[in-house]
């Protein structure tokens, strides 16, 4: 009877209509990033080529990248990405577990109510039009109305394919009145922006996906006096997300997949074993090397990570790396992709900060090379008992693999080079970096049009689930600005002092502590505008500080309880995320080794530049 269930579950109309919905919205995804990528190369084309853009194409191409997140948010919450937090529930018997499902998907539920209900009252408020396209502005918000509405059909129907009908109707049920009890008025006036960190804190620890669960969490607020209504959060999530910066991040995603559906990375990954193969734990190294010179081209370590877990991890396994071993490894050189440009990270830092994205990149390639040769020597001395290293390659099988590779190095130095030199702005260089990507794979005829359709819908999924990500963190944000939070956090990094090795010091610790907690890309954007303030009374350069932020942050995608890239290569490779934690802790100790040397390197700095510069 429970095989013909689980048969039911998997093959009915139901489980056919969820795997039809998720189809369509991917493909939707898809040609709404390729009409995307259309408006901004065209743009970019005439302003080099005639001497001027078109007037339409910045607003255009943010009403796209709108409806891309919009689109993409159903997947948010159910997908490979949903970035749920399941740790703490499998320590649960088995009944708690199956209380834990439901209270998760209860608050998923009242986040998708809020999005839902919250966008369709801003829609029927707001008016007036578009400053050039002169479209309706309530189409933005009946835009992410309709995600709303969707994400619930979506989460039903999820629930119900993995925990069965009684219990999607009783987390449908328990989320609609978790969203009733928000409207309801109470004499208690209670800090809102704690009582949503407390509740959102909540449904991330019960394995609520993370968007949802923050805005969940700031809806909560409304019965306390918070000042932010539903059509208020749904209204700031749309300010949020509708930056022209963030156009970037869907092109160097497209950019990155293309590349891997293409087969360039994995020229890069024969390169790099003519250059470190032969060295002890050489295969190891190989995949360090190739990891640093992929990042050149894709800015995602999520991407980065599930490429290495299918290509470069079974040949690991092969050479007699134990599978959690092998996993660690993966994992750990793929959190370069988010530090050597062009970085996503530092795209949402600098949406948070207004810092210069051209520094930042410059600061991240100083940062990157620290940490790849920190993890060189973590490698080096942690691998024992695998003889996998390589005959040493002759000078002209270099010059082969490195003739075979420059397609794909060559895309992140155009990119990187254009971006710090001002040629062209960080938007400009990712449509050109998809560009590049599309004509060398053309060019070598390793790319068809199959290859292309994926590329683009795996794109715009990663995409829509940042952008999610972002939009939600802003109403938060807001209420952390209204509470004053910043002073409060002003006030914790510099407890021992104003001076720039105490607050290095002391944001740090708050950095690594509230990493475990948060999402990496939500830490950013909650954290960085309020320690950034402090840092800078310190006398600490800002760009340096935003680097070491970043860099402190990506450590935590290999540290329990999230640790996303553990997660995603241990999900790949069906290796139990518990032992890459304990194989990847010597990776960790090197990589909190050149954490240390980065950050005392930016304390030392407001004393070193005078005579740096008195030098030059």
């Amino acid at each position: 009877m429970s095989g013909m269930r689980e048969r039911e579950e998997t093959t009915g109309p139901l489980a056919r209509i969820e795997r039809l919905l998720r189809a369509a919205l991917e493909i939707s995804g898809g040609f709404v990033l390729a009409a995307l990528f259309l408006v901004v190369m065209a743009a970019v084309l005439r302003r080099y080529l005639f001497g001027g853009g078109f007037v339409w194409s910045d607003e255009l191409a943010t009403w796209l990248f709108l409806a891309l997140v919009a689109i993409g948010a159903p997947l948010a919450a159910t997908g490979p990405l949903a970035m749920r937090l399941d740790v703490a529930v499998k320590l649960l018997p088995a009944g708690g577990r199956r209380a834990a499902r439901v209270l998760a998907e209860a608050v998923a539920f009242q986040g998708a109510c809020v999005l839902a209900l919250g966008g369709a009252d801003v829609a029927v408020l707001v008016g007036g039009h578009s400053t050039v396209l002169g479209l309706p502005e309530w189409l933005r918000f009946a835009g992410f109305s309709g995600a709303g509405g969707l994400t619930l059909l979506l989460l039903l129907l999820h629930v119900r394919r993995e925990s069965g009908a009684r219990d999607a109707i009783a987390a449908l049920a328990l989320g609609l009145c978790l969203h009733a009890a928000t409207r309801m008025q109470a004499d208690l006036v209670v800090t809102p922006s704690l009582v949503a960190a407390l509740f959102a804190g909540a449904g991330l620890l019960l394995g609520a996906p993370l968007p949802f669960a923050l805005l969940a969490g700031v809806s909560a607020t409304a019965p306390f006096g918070g000042l932010m209504p539903e059509p208020a959060i749904v209204q700031t999530l749309v300010g949020g997300v509708g930056k022209f910066l963030l156009l970037a991040i869907p092109f160097f995603l497209l950019a990155g997949e293309l590349l891997t559906e293409g087969g360039l990375a994995e020229r890069l990954i024969r390169f790099a074993a003519t250059l470190v193969g032969h060295w002890r734990a050489g295969l190891a190294q190989t995949a360090l090397v190739s990891s640093a010179l992929f990042s050149g081209a894709s800015g995602s370590s999520i991407a980065n990570a599930a490429f290495g877990a299918k290509v470069m991890a079974p040949t690991l396994v092969a050479r007699g790396y134990p599978p959690a071993n092998a996993a660690a490894i993966v994992a750990g050189v793929s959190m370069l992709d988010n530090i050597i440009p062009p970085s996503i990270a530092f795209l949402i830092l600098a949406s948070a900060t207004n810092l210069s994205v051209g520094s930042l990149l410059v600061g991240g390639f100083v940062a990157g090379g620290v940490l790849t040769l920190a993890l060189a020597i973590g490698i080096h001395l942690s691998v024992r008992g695998v003889a996998d290293a390589a005959p040493r390659a002759s000078a002209a099988e270099r010059g082969r693999a490195l003739v075979g590779a420059v397609p794909a190095i060559g895309l992140g130095v155009v990119v990187v080079v254009g971006i710090r030199f001002g040629v062209v702005t960080i938007t400009e260089a990712s449509a050109l970096a998809v560009a590049y990507a599309a004509a060398a794979c053309l060019a070598l005829r390793s790319l068809g049009p199959c290859g292309v359709a994926a590329a683009l819908r795996k794109a715009a999924t990663e995409t829509a689930a940042i952008g999610l990500l972002i939009g939600a963190s802003a109403p938060f944000a807001f209420l952390l600005a209204v509470d004053r939070v910043s002073e409060q956090m002003a006030g914790l990094v510099t407890a021992l002092g104003a001076g720039p090795y105490a607050v290095t010091l002391l944001a740090n610790l708050v950095l690594l502590v509230a990493g475990l907690f948060l999402d990496i890309g939500a830490a950013i954007l909650l954290l960085a505008p309020l320690l950034l303030p402090a840092a800078v009374a310190a006398g600490l350069d800002p760009i340096q500080f935003g680097v070491v932020l970043v860099v402190n942050l990506m450590i935590h995608g290999l540290t329990p309880p999230l640790g996303i890239l553990v997660y995603v290569v241990s999900g790949v490779m069906r290796v139990p995320a518990g032992a890459v934690f304990r194989a990847v802790l010597p990776l960790l100790g090197v990589l909190l080794a050149a954490l240390m040397v980065l950050s005392l390197g930016m304390a030392a700095w407001p004393a070193l530049a005078p005579s740096a510069k008195a030098l030059f």
